[in-house]
C-alpha cells in the first residue's frame, strides 16, 4: 500500500558519518542529509555510502539529498576545494540512494549579484549538464551568510529576485532551491506566496524557522546593534508550518523535510536533540500525523 503521508518526509541534516546516523535513526527521523561544511572530509566516498547505508540498515530512512557548503566560485585555496567536493558529490551522490546535491550557488567575493552572474552561468552551467548524466538535480540553499545584493563572499541565491536572474541566465530544470522560510523571514518576506510561485523550483526543504523580534525592529531597525531576529527549529518560531506543509500539498509537492539544527541559541547546547526531536514531532504533526489511515 503506498504512503501518501510520507510523500513529503520529515529528517534532518547529519554530520557524514556513519557512527552518527546510527546514533539517531531511533529516534524517528524518516530520511537524513548527509553534509560537509565546505571541504570534503574524506576521498572515499563509496565506502562512506556504504558505511551510512550499513548504519541506517533495515530502518525506512532514505537519504533524499546530500549537500556541501562553501563558496565554488571564489579564487582561494579553500574556494577550490569546494568547487572540487561539488564535482565529487555529483559524481558519487548515485552511491548515496540520493537524487539531489545541495550547495551554496556561490559568489565572486565583494562583488554585487549582477556582477557575479557570469561566473555563476560558467561554473553551474557545467554542473547542470554532469548533473543530468548522472539522473540528479542541483539544489541551491538561500542563506545570505553575510551578504546583500550589493557584496558579500559567499552565495547570491539568497533572494527571489537573485533566483529569477539565475535561472534566466540557466534555465536547466534540473537547477533549483533547497528552500526554508527561515532565511526569508530575516528578509521579512512573507514564505507562504513563494511557495505558490517556486513550488516547481523547490527540491528540497531545510527545517529551520526563525524568531522575528519586533520590538526591536520597531524601536531600532534591521540594521542596529540590536538583534531583531533568530534562528530557531521549526515549532519553536513564528512560521506556521500547518500552512506551509498544507501549501506545498496543494501545489502537489513532493519531497522532504530535513530539520538544520544546531542554529536555535534556546535549544542548543545540551538541548539540541530534545529540541530537534520535539521539531520532527512537530512537524509531522503539521503535515497530518505519523500514520496514514486510508479511507473506508
Amino acid at each position: 500500500m503506498t504512503d501518501p503521508l510520507r510523500d513529503i518526509r520529515i529528517g534532518t541534516l547529519v554530520k557524514a558519518s556513519g557512527a552518527y546516523v546510527k546514533a539517531i535513526i531511533p529516534h524517528g527521523f524518516e530520511c537524513i542529509q548527509p553534509t560537509w561544511w565546505q571541504h570534503l572530509d574524506t576521498n572515499d566516498l563509496p565506502t562512506l555510502a556504504k558505511q551510512i547505508k550499513e548504519a541506517i540498515g533495515d530502518a525506512e530512512v532514505t537519504i533524499p539529498s546530500i549537500g556541501i557548503y562553501g563558496n565554488p566560485l571564489g579564487p582561494s585555496e579553500s574556494n577550490q576545494r569546494t568547487l572540487q567536493g561539488v564535482k565529487d558529490l555529483i559524481e558519487h551522490a548515485p552511491k548515496f540512494g540520493t537524487g539531489i546535491v545541495a550547495c551554496f550557488a556561490g559568489r565572486v567575493p565583494g562583488t554585487s549579484i549582477p556582477e557575479s552572474l557570469a561566473a555563476f552561468k560558467k561554473f553551474w552551467g557545467e554542473m547542470a549538464r554532469r548533473a543530468a548524466d548522472n539522473g540528479l538535480k542541483i539544489a541551491f540553499e538561500a542563506c545570505a551568510m553575510g551578504g546583500n545584493w550589493k557584496s558579500g563572499d559567499w552565495n547570491i541565491a539568497h533572494t527571489p529576485d537573485a533566483w529569477e536572474m539565475m535561472f534566466n541566465e540557466l534555465p536547466n530544470e534540473n537547477l533549483g532551491l533547497e528552500w526554508e522560510p527561515c532565511h526569508q523571514q530575516i528578509y521579512l518576506i512573507d514564505p507562504l506566496p513563494q511557495i505558490r510561485k517556486w513550488a516547481k523550483k523547490i527540491f528540497h526543504i531545510h527545517g529551520k524557522d526563525a524568531t522575528v523580534r519586533w520590538d526591536v525592529v520597531r524601536e531600532h531597525g534591521v540594521h542596529g546593534k540590536e538583534e531583531y531576529v533568530y534562528m530557531r527549529h521549526p515549532g519553536f518560531g513564528d512560521a506556521n508550518w500547518t500552512d506551509i506543509i498544507s501549501e506545498l500539498r496543494r501545489q502537489k509537492w513532493t519531497g522532504a523535510i530535513d530539520i538544520e539544527g544546531w542554529h536555535d541559541a534556546a535549544y542548543g547546547g545540551e538541548l539540541e536533540m530534545t529540541g530537534q526531536i520535539a521539531s520532527m514531532q512537530y512537524l509531522k504533526r503539521c503535515r497530518g500525523g505519523e500514520k496514514f489511515v486510508p479511507n473506508p
